[in-house]
């Protein structure tokens, strides 16, 4: 049999002869592998496009493993502690007070499977490299929007409002930004003044919520309603359509002195949720530092790209005024720098990480008028409460130790267990991941999770210090990976960014890769062994 010509015999693997083949396997898993590039590329903004990428590429996986020859299925160091966390997951929704709700939550804890996803179907080290990069580059193109949204502002922030303003009169002050009126956001005093005088027709009342369901004020035919944006709140008031006096200009109508665009909401990118946002840029940006530390020459169009990647990364999430995160990335960034960048590199990124904090308690006086840490602030002060008291309910009963209480059976029973301030409080989650597991799912689903993240973070160390000096993309991968699973970890202490489908597709995204690169490198060093 004559040799294939020496510029395409590198193309002659496994996988290479199934492709060039072109039957239905083949075919298949071109298809999974062009979900996943569609995966990682939508991860970074939007929850729609992630997962009909992950649901399409299961599906095409699935139907592979009925076309001979059948796939090879590889195992990874952390199957048994994720699938025993998804089984005692799987137990606790079977035992929860509110099994339909519990149940149906475990289409979210179903996204473990992407792990598998990526980390089975990735199998040539360009496919995994091209996948880190989607990730990184879709991440970086997705600033474009969210440094756009901050230059063009939104909505008419008051800078300073007459005595006789009739925005004063009904409670608005110096510092407030007009988004909305009857729900449609304005951008210049002529908006609003148009939108507070429409005369609405339809008898029927209409109402604007809050994220919680509650109604922030309602508008109809007589009154118009008026929302504004302040330090993290979202107050709304109703003014009179015929209320406004006249004037020469919109802005002596509204008793208005002077004014600009509003720039004070928080990032939030496409996801429309700032929390969100700043959890995926500190796995992403922790993963374009890793890259960036694993350059032989950082002085380079590869290492300015991801530098510039990296800072815009960085200030974005700055603009997302997220302690938790910020934290987080902090983290990361030195456990990072001292496993993997020398001496001078560590010392350096100490120094960067100085002005950078500076800056991020400005931008926190700023834009939210706290401190870092802050007993006093509305956020920190509900934490406290909620911890201390979902902590009295998961020691109260022996039941909720070992199982727990289901998971979203807190929506349903908190009343119940007088939690909240007894309904004075904001309801909502417990704002802490290993308190939430520990009282949705109970200990021992804790413990397991701690121990599956305890085996992902070793192999991760173990890679970073390998075998990898070859392969700089796969190194950066292990690198990044690992400080982003510190940040998470360490984020996930004061928020529930494990129960945020957006974060844990990154993060699970992240994690099959690194295990593909982990199954790389064994193999690699089985071939030189």
């Amino acid at each position: 049999m004559s040799q294939p010509p020496p510029e395409t015999r590198w193309l002659i693997t496994d996988t290479g002869r199934k492709l060039l083949s072109g039957g239905p396997a083949a075919w298949l898993e071109r298809a999974t592998v062009g979900f996943l590039f569609l995966y990682a590329a939508a991860a970074p903004h939007s929850i729609a496009g992630t997962q009909t990428a992950w649901l399409l590429a299961m599906l095409c996986w699935v139907a592979r493993t009925f076309v001979r020859p059948r796939p090879k299925l590889f195992r990874t160091p952390v199957d048994p502690w994720l699938l025993g966390f998804f089984v005692l997951t799987f137990l606790t929704a079977l035992t929860s007070y509110n099994p339909e709700v519990s149940i149906g939550k475990l289409r979210a804890a179903s996204l473990f499977t992407v792990v598998y996803l990526v980390a089975q179907n990735v199998r040539e080290p360009r496919v995994l490299r091209a996948l880190v990069l989607t990730l990184v580059a879709s991440c970086a193109l997705g600033l474009v929007h969210t440094f756009s949204t901050y230059a063009r502002g939104r909505g008419v922030k008051l800078r300073a409002l007459t005595a006789e303003s009739p925005l004063r009169a009904v409670g608005f002050v110096e510092g407030d930004t007009v988004f909305s009126v009857d729900g449609a956001e304005v951008r210049e005093p002529a908006d609003v003044v148009r939108a507070v005088e429409r005369e609405r027709a339809a008898p029927r009342e209409r109402a604007l919520r809050h994220p919680d369901g509650t109604v922030a004020c309602r508008w109809d035919e007589r009154t118009a309603c008026v929302r504004v944006y302040r330090a993290e709140m979202t107050p709304a008031a109703n003014v009179v359509r015929d209320s406004l006096p006249a004037g020469a200009t919109p802005e002596g109508r509204l008793g208005i002195l002077a004014w600009t665009r509003g720039r004070d909401e928080r990032a939030s990118g496409f996801y429309g949720q700032y929390q969100t946002y700043a959890e995926v840029l500190q796995l992403v940006a922790s993963l374009a530092l890793g890259l960036l530390l694993s350059l032989r020459r950082k002085l380079s169009l590869r290492g300015a790209l991801l530098g510039l990647a990296l800072a815009g990364m960085v200030a974005a999430l700055l603009l997302t005024v997220t302690r938790a995160s910020w934290a987080g990335l902090l983290v990361s960034a030195f456990v990072v720098a001292l496993v993997g960048a020398s001496r001078r590199t560590l010392l350096v990124t100490a120094g960067l990480a100085l002005p950078l904090v500076l800056a991020g308690l400005f931008v926190l006086q700023q834009k939210r008028q706290v401190g870092f840490i802050d007993t006093k602030e509305g956020s920190t002060s509900w934490r406290l409460l909620v911890w201390r008291e979902g902590a009295e309910v998961l020691l109260g009963n022996p039941r909720h130790l070992l199982v727990g209480t289901g998971m979203d059976s807190l929506k349903r029973r908190w009343r119940e267990w007088g939690m909240f301030d007894q309904g004075r409080q904001p309801w909502g989650h417990l704002h802490s991941t290993p308190l939430q597991i520990a009282f949705e799912r109970g200990l021992p689903a804790l413990l397991v999770w701690a121990a599956w993240l305890f085996v992902y973070g070793r192999m991760l160390w173990r890679l970073a210090r390998g075998r990898l000096e070859d392969d700089r993309v796969a190194r950066g991968l292990a690198l990044g990976a690992l400080g982003g699973l510190v940040g998470f970890v360490a984020a996930g202490l004061v928020h529930y960014n494990f129960g945020d489908s957006e974060v844990v597709q990154v993060f699970y995204l992240i994690m099959g890769l690194s295990l593909a690169a982990e199954r790389f490198s064994r193999a690699g060093a089985r071939a030189t062994a």
